[in-house]
């Protein structure tokens, strides 16, 4: 049988909405079914970081170089760094059948949506603005100062949730992840999805018509 190809997936959502839990939920529940994405960063790794396991460390030279090759799928600049989704292992995975999922911002998920229309878009939410703002002071790694920015990027970024597939409003995890599943385990059904399939049902209907 003829592996499907995998589905695009990027995942994005407020500052405290709980999308990398979810992600990492998925993926000890469905390690066959997805691949998350590991982006290239020139900054530098932080205590207990790992090359190739939360980024792929580069230079910023060598960063200019994959843009300049366009072997990657997005990139943007935040705060004097790149950072980028390589399109090598992206591809890889997709070939092999799984779903690759990107965790990145909306910047990147838009541009992703722009040359890839089939890839699906997912936003995560926490159930309402008080329940954000509880997770975010929850932390107690950031002053009042930096929450207020949190929610001020988080009230800009809701301006553009529109652009997105699906909604997931995360308010209990296991649900939450399952729904997740349930949405692209259904994507694989959508017809436009499997046009080499039912173009292979033609050719044989066509076949056997041809020999009655």
């Amino acid at each position: 049988m003829q592996t499907q190809t995998g589905i695009l997936t990027v995942v994005s959502g407020f500052s405290g909405s709980g999308k990398g839990t979810i992600m990492n939920r998925l993926m000890e529940k469905y390690p066959q079914n997805y691949a998350l994405s590991i982006s290239a960063t020139t900054r530098s790794p932080r205590p207990g970081e790992m090359d190739a396991r939360e980024y792929f460390f580069c230079t910023k030279e060598r960063f200019e170089e994959m843009i300049a090759k366009e072997e990657l799928l997005e990139y943007a600049c935040y705060v004097e760094n790149y950072y980028g989704t390589p399109s090598a292992y992206v591809q890889e995975q997709l070939q092999a059948g799984k779903d690759v999922i990107l965790e990145i911002e909306m910047q990147g998920a838009l541009k992703i949506k722009r040359k890839y229309p089939d890839s699906v878009l997912l936003f995560v939410t926490p159930p309402s603005f008080e329940e954000l703002k509880r997770r975010l002071t929850n932390r107690g790694t950031e002053s009042p100062e930096a929450v207020r920015a949190r929610l001020k990027r988080a009230g800009e970024e809701c301006e553009g949730v529109e652009h997105y597939d699906y909604l997931i409003i995360n308010d209990e995890l296991e649900a939450c992840v399952s729904q997740v599943h349930s949405i692209l385990q259904n994507e694989h059904t959508r017809l436009s999805r499997r046009e080499a399939f039912i173009n292979q049902m033609k050719q044989s209907f066509m076949e056997y018509a041809k020999g009655e």
